[in-house]
């Protein structure tokens, strides 16, 4: 089995001991994203909205720089840091996502990295496996 670890500049870095993302067999595995800006990295201001488009713009990014969009996403991990947002942030992923409809976990935390509202992770099947 070959395991790579996959990085682009268009994505916040990874701010521990871990990949922004892995491939693996045909898939690609993202770290949880949450809404860093890229360039400042820093919690983009605003409501769950802002947090959810900052979190999926960050995403996208990393599906490009694997060569992937989002109809490649078979799976994702909502984690909000409370249940009253779903409605805001669905909005948004719906957007987002268009006609790309992947399964979906969404789960209330008692907290997530720097203090933010959402975080998210995928698993991609990769174009031509």
């Amino acid at each position: 089995m070959s395991i790579e670890t996959l990085h682009t500049d268009n994505a916040p870095k990874a701010i521990g001991p871990y990949a922004q993302a892995v491939r693996a067999n045909g898939f690609l595995f993202t770290a949880g994203q949450i809404a860093l800006d890229p360039v400042t990295m820093e919690v983009v201001s605003g409501d769950v909205a802002a947090q959810t488009t900052q979190v999926l713009k960050n995403l996208t990014a990393v599906l490009d720089a694997a060569g992937a969009n989002w109809m490649h996403v078979v799976k994702t991990t909502v984690f909000l840091r409370d249940m009253a947002d779903f409605a805001a942030m669905n909005a948004v992923y719906a957007t987002v996502l268009g006609e790309a409809r992947p399964a979906r976990s969404t789960v209330a935390v008692a907290g997530l990295p720097r203090d933010v509202r959402v975080e998210i992770e995928m698993v991609v099947a990769l174009p031509g496996n």
